[in-house]
């Protein structure tokens, strides 16, 4: 059966962005910080189309996070572009011509647009009817395999806060943002996570979690 997984990485005061984000700073003023430990990894590299790259142990948690995904969802703040409707000249995303995704991406907004097809086997799908459309549209979509979901941490929360992810995997990164957005607000206390794997590296720890229902 299809499952939804969430996989982001978070400072260790909570922060999966940094504060004022925007155009130039998409993540947030320090917010780059969170996810420089992937940037030399083989397997983002090769998903980037940017070549070989170090294989370790984060490595392998990288690969193992790819294998079985049918299709991607995201928030219209992860996407980018800005609030509001699109206008005449849309916004197509940060990753530009062929996106790292691979997959039909659904994302998550207010207003709606005709799918964005782009290179690489990404098509974007821009769903303003709520998250639960969203996750039935791309568990069509996937065919039987599994959805991930990458962010932001509006969208995240929804779906926390809904019951509807499956397996929550952690990238902890030692370093210290201060404000920004953070992942586990607004998601009840009720919350349960059953801890099934770590791997611990020296500039980020992973921990993937069953989310209990």
């Amino acid at each position: 059966m299809s499952e939804l997984k969430l996989e982001i990485s978070i400072s260790l005061d909570g922060f999966v962005a940094g504060p004022n984000q925007s155009e130039e700073h998409p993540l947030g003023e320090g917010g780059m910080r969170l996810h420089e430990w992937v940037f030399g990894l083989d397997a983002w590299r090769e998903s980037h189309g940017k070549g070989a790259g170090e294989v370790n142990p984060s490595n392998e948690v990288v690969e193992e996070r790819l294998v079985n995904i049918g299709a991607n969802l995201m928030g219209r703040n992860m996407f980018g572009g800005g609030p509001g409707p699109w206008g005449d000249d849309p916004w197509n995303g940060w990753w530009g011509e062929e996106p790292p995704f691979h997959t039909p991406t659904f994302v998550v907004t207010h207003h709606e647009r005709e799918p964005l097809v782009m290179q690489g086997g990404t098509t974007f799908f821009f769903v303003s009817d709520g998250i639960e459309s969203a996750l039935s549209q791309a568990k069509e979509a996937a065919g039987g395999q599994d959805v991930r979901l990458g962010g932001g941490a509006d969208v995240a929360q929804q779906y926390l806060a809904a019951g509807l992810i499956d397996e929550l995997q952690l990238n902890v990164v030692p370093v210290l943002l201060g404000d920004g957005a953070r992942l586990l607000e607004n998601v009840g206390t009720d919350l349960r996570l059953e801890p099934v794997k770590v791997v611990a590296m020296p500039d980020v720890t992973h921990v993937r979690y069953r989310v209990g229902k």
